[in-house]
């Protein structure tokens, strides 16, 4: 089974800039996201109203945008990447299942995929070379 130090090692063997600008670009998206859902709670609301009857809607409300907004910033710099993701993937799975759960819109759908893979892509590559946790690990 491959370890982390193996991807790492993997990662910084075959870094490109195009990587690192999608990671940022990605990092950005999430956090332009959560911006969107602080300035209008009310779509929040409107996308999760198909789980109305279970419980933890509140939860979920107080957890989508800080985990947005925190885990864009430090996808974008290249920090703790690969926690940020994780933390991101809940969302993003409940953003794929609210299209068959709810009303089907395709334009959310596929944007909810698009970053979906981007997302588990980069928890398997990591933060690259272009990094703050790869200046950190150097020592720079």
């Amino acid at each position: 089974m491959l370890s982390i130090r193996t991807l790492n090692k993997w990662a910084n063997a075959h870094t490109y800039y195009w990587l690192d600008l999608l990671r940022i670009a990605l990092g950005v998206f999430l956090f332009l996201k959560g911006i969107q859902f602080i300035s209008q709670s009310n779509t929040l609301l409107e996308l999760i109203k198909p789980l109305q009857n279970f419980g933890g809607i509140m939860i979920v409300v107080h957890y989508v945008a800080p985990a947005h907004l925190v885990g864009g910033l430090l996808i974008a710099f290249g920090l703790l990447t690969r926690w940020a993701l994780i933390a991101q993937l809940p969302i993003l799975i409940g953003a794929i299942l609210i299209n068959f759960v709810g009303v089907m819109n395709p334009g959310n759908l596929i944007e909810a995929l698009v970053v979906f893979v981007f997302t588990i892509f980069f928890m398997f590559y990591g933060s690259g070379k272009h990094s703050i946790d790869y200046y950190l690990k150097m020592g720079y």
